[in-house]
């Protein structure tokens, strides 16, 4: 495949601009496949070009083996530098890869937008730090390299790295409440997990921001302490409450409506792996959480409950919060 360059421009601009693909991936593929300008071989993404040149190039082959499923979709970032990279999931995107998987992942996306990640986690799991369900909207951090991904991982660890979620109940809490109960698989459910005396140590922290205009649905806080499998749901699930559009876990509705977990992770908090700068970013609420807001709530009572400043002080006492752990 070939080209002429119209105008003077960089190399990996001309390139972005004349395939339609992101630069940064256009500038991994000329580093790693080279393009021949005028029957000479660069591989050099800042070569300057006058106009008038052939530009000849084969990356068909390296575009599509980077996914078996096609990218339809895009996924807005938050953040972004050298080093890490912050998005804001959309539901129905899984994370990464796996067998059971037979559609683009987050990491098919990442990959074909050339963006630079990790290894450590191994070639499925390339960047990811951290991850929510599928169901599950909001922010999510990439590590770029190794080394920051070493540093955000022992943030998991220490818990200086964290998100603080909002999710729609179906039936209001008593009061806000910390659920300390271990977690493991659900003997005779597969696909869920479960309150079990031997499972892992499991704690979060949930607190009441808002009732629905008919006292039905209740717009809650959580904060994990832990990082176990379905976490929130399985602790609501032992208060006897659900996230709305949850029919894992027990929600029931007369309809189908609600075809998703109404569950966002809507602030994450960490420190830059390299400067140590304190990092608070929010995820916008996605479209289907928006709707039921707006449809179920005040909206002004929402919007003036759900800044990050008083979802965070909402948590600065979670000590003196009643506490269930038997």
């Amino acid at each position: 495949m070939e080209f002429i360059c119209q105008e003077p421009n960089r190399l990996d601009s001309a390139m972005s601009e004349a395939l339609g693909l992101p630069r940064n991936q256009v500038e991994k593929l000329i580093k790693t496949l080279g393009v021949i300008i005028n029957g000479h071989v660069v591989t050099k993404c800042s070569t300057k070009l006058c106009g008038g040149e052939r530009i000849e190039y084969d990356f068909a082959q390296a575009v599509e083996s980077q996914s078996a499923y096609a990218i339809n979709f895009d996924v807005a970032i938050l953040y972004e530098d050298d080093d890490l990279l912050i998005i804001n999931k959309p539901p129905f995107l899984t994370v990464h890869p796996a067998p059971s998987v037979k559609e683009a992942t987050l990491v098919d996306w990442l990959k074909y937008k050339g963006i630079s990640l990790s290894t450590i986690s191994g070639e499925e799991r390339h960047g990811i730090v951290h991850r929510i369900d599928k169901e599950t909207s909001g922010a999510l951090v990439v590590a770029k390299n190794n080394e920051a991904h070493y540093a955000l991982s022992q943030q998991l660890e220490d818990k200086s790295m964290g998100r603080y979620y909002l999710a729609l109940i179906d039936l209001a809490l008593k009061e806000d409440i910390v659920v300390d109960l271990p977690v493991a698989r659900n003997p005779n459910h597969r696909l869920k997990m479960a309150v079990m005396k031997h499972g892992r140590a499991a704690k979060s922290a949930f607190c009441k921001i808002a009732l629905s205009k008919d006292n039905k649905i209740e717009l809650i806080a959580a904060k994990l302490f832990t990082g176990r499998t379905h976490q929130i749901r399985v602790h609501l699930n032992a208060l006897s409450r659900h996230i709305i559009g949850d029919s894992l876990y027990g929600f029931k509705s007369q309809n189908d409506t609600i075809p998703r977990v109404m569950l966002h992770a809507y602030i994450l908090y960490l420190k830059h792996p390299k400067t140590g700068e304190v990092l608070r970013v929010k995820a916008p609420l996605m479209d289907d959480f928006e709707a039921q807001l707006l449809k179920k709530f005040d909206k002004e009572t929402i919007d003036e409950k759900i800044t990050c400043d008083n979802i965070i002080s909402r948590f600065d006492t979670v000590s003196d919060w009643v506490r269930k752990d038997t």
